[in-house]
């Protein structure tokens, strides 16, 4: 059985049509479960009018990693786990399908997460950044690929990801208290231990969000916050500079591919933004609570 966890909060404006695209799913018996935090909106009432589980939680309960252990190991019985967040559209019918083939066919292959395609609505940034990190051609990595991709191969996105039970269960489901990227986490743990990544192209969301300036350094603050804490995954597979650079200089010829010059400048300042946020992320013990709650995206 394939089980869907949703982590809910005030979703609303998303979860009809995504609930729809779920139902409509070529795979059968598909089981659904919402994990809401205590929303304020019409969130439990479109759960109700699609016969979908709905578990609430207290909003200061939850926790990117814990909240999908509980929903997982405790409320939902499928032997593989497919995880959404409230504002990932399966592409086509056949997304679901797609995405868990891997698990049921290759062996060793534990994890396996789809292709993300921007909303109609989203910024030359967003588009560019969903092309960037979910290409057009799927891939395999293998804990051995570090040399070569360093934390990039162990990169994967709970937005639309799923994984097998059993080795959920084998290296302790995911980890409690992550600021971000309980799915890079585990993902690296599972390569440690001889298991198979697969990025699968084939299968799809729509997803993406515009983030501003200010967002961009609170969000690379919170990344660096996760790498200072977690940092035998630096030591495991390598630090992350490189790929920003790379980022960088793709991001700016995408933007001169497409005529859009006078959006270089503000392409530079997200980049220092983001490069400052990161560095300071990493000596974020050294500042107040204040300024804690200020500079992080998660301030809670």
């Amino acid at each position: 059985m394939v089980s869907v966890v949703i982590p809910t909060y005030n979703a609303s404006r998303y979860l009809d049509a995504q609930l729809r695209a779920l139902r409509s799913q070529t795979v059968k018996d598909l089981d659904i479960l919402i994990i809401d935090s205590s929303s304020s909106d019409e969130t439990l009432d479109i759960a109700k009018q699609y016969s979908v589980q709905a578990v609430t939680i207290p909003k200061r309960e939850f926790d990117h990693g814990g909240t999908r252990t509980l929903a997982g190991k405790t409320r939902s019985p499928g032997d593989i786990l497919v995880y959404l967040t409230q504002d990932a559209l399966p592409y086509d019918e056949k997304a679901i399908e797609t995405l868990v083939r891997p698990l049921l066919t290759e062996q060793k292959c534990a994890a396996a997460f789809g292709r993300q395609i921007p909303y109609q609505d989203a910024t030359p940034f967003a588009q560019h950044l969903r092309l960037f990190n979910y290409p057009p051609e799927s891939y395999i990595r293998t804990y051995a690929d570090r040399t070569a991709f360093g934390i990039k191969a162990a990169f994967c996105s709970n937005s639309f990801a799923a994984y097998r039970r059993d080795a959920l269960e084998e290296v302790g489901w995911f980890t409690e208290n992550l600021v971000l990227a309980e799915d890079m986490h585990i993902c690296a743990r599972m390569l440690m231990k001889g298991y198979k990544l697969r990025y699968v192209a084939e299968a799809a969301v729509y997803h993406s969000h515009n983030y501003t300036v200010a967002q961009e350094f609170k969000r690379y603050f919170d990344l660096g916050v996760f790498f200072e804490k977690e940092r035998w995954l630096l030591e495991e597979f390598g630090r992350p500079e490189g790929e920003g650079i790379r980022f960088v200089r793709s991001e700016l010829s995408y933007l001169g591919s497409r005529g859009l010059l006078h959006l270089l400048p503000i392409s530079l300042m997200r980049a220092a933004a983001k490069l400052i946020g990161y560095r300071l992320g990493h000596y974020y013990k050294q500042l107040p609570g204040a300024v804690l709650k200020r500079v992080s995206m998660h301030s809670a």
